[in-house]
């Protein structure tokens, strides 16, 4: 037992807790290593050397650049539709009753429920019938599909948390719906949204299998690795590009992760 008075938890179970961990994340830290091998034909253990070269060579190809700058405007563009349509969804389903709520909040959800090949082929088809060409613009409404559903839980969870009796007396006091939002229901949902809009960054950014069927010719970042594995030139341009992958999403889902721990100590909450 701990000096606080809580018990502490068992070996085995700490000792399970660190394999899983383990498990998960080592071959991630593989990634890392053999992005500076001196090895460009094989993944040799233990690597033969390391080197800085592979920085240099993937910063002057002109096609990772390329699929960098296309993965962020998707990831970017999709993120910002998702936090529009996610917060309007939640705050129907949250703060108004209406025939079929549960329905529209059960669709709402679904595209993050379904496999992606399923969501993938369906969009497809529907780009196809409608003879819609395949352009950095079909990647973002079948990125959007999916980065709705995290806002939308993020946003419709705190909204919940929220007091209705604040917006009352923000009405009663003369303010009017835009004022109401700007200085009552914001800060109350701010660290919500802008954790939703980290995760479906993210999710947006290493997305694979629907961007498959989307993107036409097109190559996102996590695209352009999955061809280099397929067809490999430079072994540790690929794990360098990953190692770049890996920070990018989670840095976002860290902040996230901070921005929401506290989600329970919401204004008005206990009224």
């Amino acid at each position: 037992m701990r000096s606080d008075g809580k018990q502490s938890a068992p070996f085995a179970l700490k000792a399970a807790a660190g394999l899983g961990l383990a498990f998960m994340h080592l071959p991630i830290a593989l990634i890392f290593v053999y992005a500076f091998t001196t090895e460009d034909k094989s993944y040799q253990w233990p690597p033969p050397g390391f080197t800085l070269k592979w920085l240099e060579v993937t910063w002057n190809r002109p096609d990772v650049w390329d699929a960098l700058k296309l993965s962020l405007q998707v990831a970017t563009i999709s993120t910002v539709i998702a936090m529009v349509l996610g917060t309007l969804c939640a705050a129907a389903v949250s703060r108004t009753k209406f025939f079929g709520r549960e329905t529209i909040s059960l669709l709402v959800i679904l595209p993050i429920a379904l496999p992606g090949i399923i969501t993938g082929i369906a969009l497809r088809s529907a780009f196809s019938i409608a003879d819609i060409p395949f352009s950095i613009w079909t990647i973002i409404l079948g990125h959007a599909t999916f980065c709705v559903v995290v806002v939308y839980n993020n946003a419709v969870a705190r909204f919940r948390r929220t007091s209705g009796s604040l917006v009352e007396a923000s009405m009663d006091l003369g303010a009017n719906s835009f004022q109401t939002f700007r200085h009552v229901i914001l800060p109350n949902i701010g660290t919500a949204l802008l954790a939703g809009g980290m995760l479906a960054f993210a999710l947006s950014f290493d997305e694979v299998i629907v961007t498959t069927f989307t993107a036409g010719q097109q190559s996102t970042l996590p695209i352009w690795m999955l061809e280099e594995l397929v067809r490999p030139r430079q072994r540790p341009v690929t794990n360098v590009v990953a190692m770049v992958v890996v920070l990018v999403t989670v840095l976002p889902i860290l902040a996230a992760y901070y921005l929401t721990r506290d989600g329970d100590q919401v204004a008005g909450s206990g009224k």
